[in-house]
């Protein structure tokens, strides 16, 4: 039986290493393709609730969840690849897509109403992602939990923001 730091198990995970990248690479393109319609002026005079929480902590809890959400989808995509594990995988590119489309639609087409909606269908969707995340790879599955959370909060806030400003 070999050790974790066995030269066996060592090679048997290098090339997995790429696939790695890939998912993280996937993953950090939902923010960049936000990246130009971002909070300003508009956001700025909104009215928004006491609980807002400061704009500096956005960037550090994205981070975090965006890199949880690409080892996530890689320990599934471990598990025999979009031959194997496709419904996971294409449910975690819905949710993907689904959280790229809100940045835009809030910040840049200035539509809270819609942005919620698709928040709404972002939330179910990784609902759905979660379930089939753990019943692939459990781990996978818990590592978007934190995500689930901020999610839920984030809807909360969004029909908040969008409701003190109709």
């Amino acid at each position: 039986m070999s050790s974790p730091s066995s030269p066996a198990v060592t090679e048997n995970l290098k090339p997995a290493w790429p696939g790695l990248g890939i998912w993280l690479f996937i993953c950090f393109c939902a923010p960049a393709l936000g990246f130009s319609a971002g909070p300003g002026p508009w956001f700025d005079q909104l009215h928004k609730p006491t609980w807002n929480p400061p704009g500096w902590l956005f960037g550090p809890v994205w981070t975090f969840l965006y890199l949880t959400m690409g080892v996530a989808a890689w320990l599934v995509w471990r598990r025999g690849g979009f031959g194997t594990q496709r419904g996971p995988l294409q449910l975690f590119l819905v949710q993907l897509a689904l959280n790229a489309l809100w940045t835009p639609l809030f910040f840049g087409l200035h539509q809270p109403g819609f942005a919620f909606v698709d928040i709404v269908f972002l939330w179910i969707a990784l609902v759905a992602t979660i379930f089939t995340f753990l019943r692939a790879h459990r781990p996978a599955g818990l590592l978007l939990l934190p995500y689930l959370v901020w999610v839920s909060f984030a809807s909360f806030l969004n029909f908040t923001i969008w409701q003190l400003n109709r």
